[in-house]
């Protein structure tokens, strides 16, 4: 069995367009430089990104095609279903997905295995790092399930939100799956390392021209930049945690009202 990391990257972002593209390491986009981190986990054997079928998104096909970077494409709202084009493309019944967002750059190759180890030894339908209360820092987000419990969510789910955001079929039905939750040491939730607005690039950019060369810098290392250096903190303005998943239940309601 095998472990399939899939990563969602589009440049239609609202909070800030073209965002994958952005040079974060010398001429290397955040795209790559997020390659570059996720390539280094010891447990992922094949990665894969989904983009949409828009024509923006050529630029990134373009760039995937330069690097010989295995890609799928498909629709821009229905992330779900791109998801189970990549696994059916890429992955085999019985192989372990593994989630992970394009805006996370700096996201640490040790976090992912941890998460991956929590899937694989503890028997669970879902695990996440990044289901509340909060522990690590927005940007360090991994969700690992299996391959069959994708393809049932691909066929099941029907709510907006579900389709958007992939696994919120998984964790909003607790009683329908074994969910459980990777908390870090310590609370690291005050800390942004996500790629959503442009005070977020600012921050990045410090802590990869801090590191640079270098691109196996740990999520500790960077902890130890920041806390050295506040001022930089004080860049991203506290924006509120995963403020998408608020309009995507916004359409379940309206769902909800149409059909009543």
């Amino acid at each position: 069995m095998s472990v399939i990391a899939i990563i969602q990257a589009r440049m239609g972002s609202t909070r800030l367009p073209g965002k994958v593209m952005l040079p974060l390491e010398g001429s290397h986009t955040a795209l790559e430089c997020m390659l570059f981190r996720v390539k280094q986990s010891s447990l992922i054997d094949t990665i894969v990104v989904a983009t949409t079928s828009l024509p923006a998104d050529d630029t990134i096909a373009a760039l995937l095609d330069t690097l010989e970077q295995p890609y799928v494409r498909g629709s821009e709202d229905d992330v779900l279903d791109r998801y189970w084009q990549a696994a059916q493309q890429f992955a085999e019944p019985g192989d372990t997905i593994v989630r992970l967002t394009s805006d996370c750059p700096v996201i640490d190759a040790r976090v992912i295995d941890t998460v991956i180890r929590s899937f694989q030894e503890g028997g669970f339908d879902f695990v996440s790092n990044s289901l509340e209360p909060y522990t690590y820092p927005d940007g360090m987000d991994v969700e690992v399930f299996s391959y069959a419990l994708l393809e049932r969510a691909a066929h099941e789910a029907v709510l907006p939100s579900h389709r958007e955001h992939v696994t919120f079929y998984f964790w909003r039905n607790p009683k329908l799956f074994r969910v459980s939750y990777v908390k870090s040491g310590r609370d690291l939730s005050q800390y942004r390392m996500t790629l959503d607005y442009a005070a977020d690039y600012e921050i990045l950019k410090n802590i990869y021209s801090h590191f640079s060369p270098r691109t196996d810098f740990s999520l500790e290392e960077i902890i130890v930049f920041l806390e050295k250096n506040p001022d930089i903190m004080t860049l991203d303005g506290r924006v509120v945690r995963n403020a998408g998943w608020k309009s995507a239940l916004k359409k379940d309601e309206d769902v909800a009202e149409s059909s009543t």
